[in-house]
């Protein structure tokens, strides 16, 4: 019994060995899963087996990865490097993870992401982005990803979003945003609107706060009505042809203006006075004293058109009666003439 556990343990390490795991990290070769997790690396372990579909590199020292790091992993599917301190990711970082479906880069000091970034990662189902340093997300980053089905980029720098940078997601369920830096202006009316159509079709959000302007500070974006947004205004530069530096100098001045025009025109409408309010109650106030005469002078000729009305009704009573009593008063004048007319002959 011995010896066949002996044995058993050596062929584990034989087919250990000859299949090979990096060091310094764990392999399951049933599960086809590698996990490097808190071991204190500082890139991306080599020797990692070509059929793994699994591999954990959180809670590590990572700060850059190579462009040929998973050139042979196509079967991966699992990629967590989260709680690292990568701070920037190149174009070919992904390169040839065409099975990846779930990539994991939360905690990290990611402040740049090339837009061609996951050009390979076409079946990506999940991405964590959130806690990291990202202001801005390129255009066209998800140009490709309709089958993300769950997004995440709370706790970032974020303050303005470009609702086309989201057009793609078509098959998007679950967002998330929470605690950026929303600047609530004309600029982010693009992505009120796509997030309400999202919500409409029964996408998931978080709650997002507004942190500016200041009268706006901590409100939800989907709780502030459209009407306080103004359209954004677009000023065209005219070229110069005088010398250079009036040229730099007018168009500096041009800048300035236009800036702040825009600013101006960002900014959400100012609440109404309190006056406007005291003309509208006043407004009301008259049309219902209009209406109330109007309703009184209704109701007078009502009155008027039926005490006429009984009246008349009276009158034509009396006249039939007379017309009834017509023939008889006649009838009689005649039996009183009869005497007289026989006393004379």
């Amino acid at each position: 019994m011995r010896g066949e556990i002996a044995l058993g343990i050596l062929g584990f390490l034989l087919a250990h060995s000859a299949i090979g795991c990096p060091e310094r990290c764990l392999c399951n070769i049933t599960l086809k899963e590698v996990s490097c997790t808190g071991n204190g690396l500082s890139e991306i372990p080599k020797g990692v087996p070509p059929d793994t579909e699994i591999l954990y590199l959180q809670n590590n020292h990572i700060h850059t990865i190579s462009n040929a790091a998973f050139t042979d992993m196509s079967q991966l599917q699992i990629l967590d490097l989260s709680n690292n301190i990568i701070s920037s990711l190149s174009s070919n970082t992904f390169d040839g993870l065409h099975n990846l479906l779930n990539l994991n880069l939360a905690n990290n000091s990611i402040h740049y992401m090339d837009n061609k970034i996951l050009h390979s990662t076409q079946n990506l189902k999940q991405l964590d982005l959130s806690f990291n340093n990202l202001t801005s997300l390129p255009e066209g980053l998800f140009k490709n990803q309709r089958n993300l089905t769950w997004l995440a980029m709370h706790q970032n720098q974020l303050h303005q979003m470009d609702r086309a940078l989201l057009d793609s997601l078509s098959n998007l369920q679950v967002l998330l945003f929470q605690k950026n830096h929303w600047k609530c202006d004309c600029h982010v009316t693009g992505l009120k609107l796509w997030l309400e159509s999202f919500l409409y079709k029964g996408g998931q959000i978080d709650e997002i706060l507004c942190t500016e302007p200041e009268d706006l500070r901590r409100k939800d974006l989907m709780k502030i009505p459209h009407e306080l947004f103004q359209p954004c205004s677009s000023v065209k530069h005219k070229s110069s042809h005088a010398d250079s530096d009036h040229k730099s100098s007018t168009t500096q001045n041009l800048h300035d203006k236009n800036e702040n025009d825009n600013k101006a025109d960002c900014n959400p409408k100012a609440k109404q006075r309190p006056g406007s309010l005291r003309h509208a109650i006043a407004t009301v106030v008259i049309t219902g004293v209009i209406c109330g005469i109007v309703c009184l002078m209704m109701l007078a000729a009502a009155i008027y058109g039926c005490s006429y009305a009984a009246v008349m009704a009276k009158y034509h009573r009396e006249l039939k009666k007379l017309e009834h009593l017509g023939p008889e008063v006649e009838q009689g004048s005649a039996e009183e003439k009869e005497p007289l007319d026989s006393s004379l002959a």
